[in-house]
């Protein structure tokens, strides 16, 4: 797993698809691949109100990748230095191996270069000191880059939340 983590808030995002947005006009991507993804949860009446849920999706960055092993040219790479899991496009010939491989249908086919493309974080970015273009363009700041440890933490600290708020 990456030493980084997307964080999101889901009680600040509104589902505004800014993130997707950002994320495919710094990457060039054409209409089709999505390196990340806004999942839309179902409309819940709560307190007599509609009430609906974002999830934000990018990649997960595993530990032991599948798409890493089912890559036949060594195109699907992950950095050891953080745990980012990347495409080397000089080495990519576009097999699709690395999609079928992950269960979470992260690599994406890119038609216009004929090559996988998926989240990386905004690497580039990253190595320059900054953070990933669909976290810097989140117009609700629900979108954090954390560590993966403190990301561990705002999660318990959630579900603790949530669990008394439903006790009372």
């Amino acid at each position: 797993m990456s030493i980084y983590y997307i964080y999101q808030d889901h009680n600040r995002c509104i589902g505004c698809y800014a993130c997707e947005i950002h994320c495919k006009t710094k990457n060039e991507l054409p209409v089709g691949p999505r390196l990340c993804r806004i999942i839309e949860t179902e409309i819940k009446l709560i307190g007599g109100l509609p009430r609906q849920r974002f999830v934000f999706m990018p990649c997960f960055h595993c530990e032991d990748p599948w798409c890493v092993k089912a890559c036949p040219t060594g195109a699907m790479q992950k950095r050891s230095k953080d745990g980012i899991v990347f495409v080397e496009h000089s080495l990519c010939v576009g097999c699709k191996s690395c999609i079928t491989a992950c269960p979470w249908g992260v690599p994406q086919w890119n038609p216009e270069i004929g090559k996988i493309v998926k989240c990386d974080y905004c690497k580039d970015r990253i190595d320059r000191g900054l953070e990933p273009a669909c976290v810097t363009k989140c117009t609700t700041k629900a979108l954090r880059f954390i560590s993966a440890s403190e990301a561990s933490r705002l999660k318990r600290e959630s579900f603790v939340k949530e669990t008394y708020a439903s006790l009372y």
